[in-house]
């Protein structure tokens, strides 16, 4: 079901999980962190899933693979030819409305002040949305094909709730089929370099960024309900109020001897 392996950071681990459906997999997301922070415990050890614990080491993502099922068949897969890509209408929507709605729903994927200290250019963390076959530079990478079609989005950091992340994920890609949101070109080349000559829209890099985006989200609003929207929103204004009054190592460092 599970399995891991060393990553290129110190004590940098990429732990898989097998494919589930939705729910389940969030349970198991939660179930396996936890497990592994206790397991850690026990043998005087510590495990974090911060998205960015060294400024010199390379940050921790949560990877989401996604496809779309109706009874036994897969209904990304299709007769449709896009980029190489064998795939059906349902797909093109899907990723279309995924990507459209992502910048107004960042704060699901990347909960935390820290989370926004990974997006560096050439850092394995995409830094901009933009689709494309097999293109580890690119937040949403197509793998797979046939039964195995799904969409792969790179973005998430490793400190996100699966459960928001999943819950943004799905309700973007379902109102991309609602409204056949029309898909984008694919994106070839370094997507860390593209411009807005490129088409490619750049993500928010801080938490207060994407906070106003979540604020003045229509969607968002009437996908998760006023309720919901006040709560989070709340939820992350003291976020970023907390790091706002917190005086930090780094701070200490550069401004005690000079001033």
């Amino acid at each position: 079901m599970k399995n891991s392996k060393g990553e290129w950071g110190h004590g940098q681990h990429e732990l898989n999980i097998r494919y589930e459906n939705i729910l389940t997999m969030a349970d198991h997301h939660c179930i396996f962190k936890q497990c592994l922070k206790e397991t850690a415990e026990q043998i005087g050890w510590s495990v974090t899933f911060m998205a960015k614990y060294a400024s010199d080491q390379a940050g921790s993502g949560c990877h989401l693979h996604i496809s779309l099922w109706q009874g036994n068949n897969n209904c990304f897969a299709g007769n449709k030819t896009i980029a190489g890509i064998k795939c059906s209408d349902e797909f093109c929507w899907f990723l279309a409305g995924w990507m459209k709605y992502f910048p107004e729903l960042m704060v699901f994927y990347a909960p935390t002040v820290n989370s926004y200290k990974r997006y560096q250019d050439a850092s394995w963390a995409p830094t901009s949305l933009a689709w494309s076959p097999d293109n580890r530079t690119a937040g949403f990478r197509i793998v797979g094909e046939g039964e195995s079609l799904r969409i792969e989005c790179r973005i998430p950091g490793a400190d996100c709730n699966p459960y928001l992340a999943f819950a943004a994920a799905i309700a973007s890609g379902l109102d991309g089929i609602k409204n056949r949101i029309e898909l984008t070109e694919p994106f070839r080349g370094n997507a860390y370099t593209a411009t807005s000559s490129d088409h490619v829209e750049k993500l928010p890099l801080t938490l207060d960024e994407a906070l106003a985006l979540f604020a003045k989200s229509r969607f968002a609003r009437e996908t998760f309900g006023q309720d919901v929207m006040e709560y989070y929103h709340h939820f992350f204004e003291l976020e970023i109020k907390a790091y706002q009054q917190a005086v930090t190592d780094w701070e200490k460092r550069r401004y005690f001897e000079q001033i």
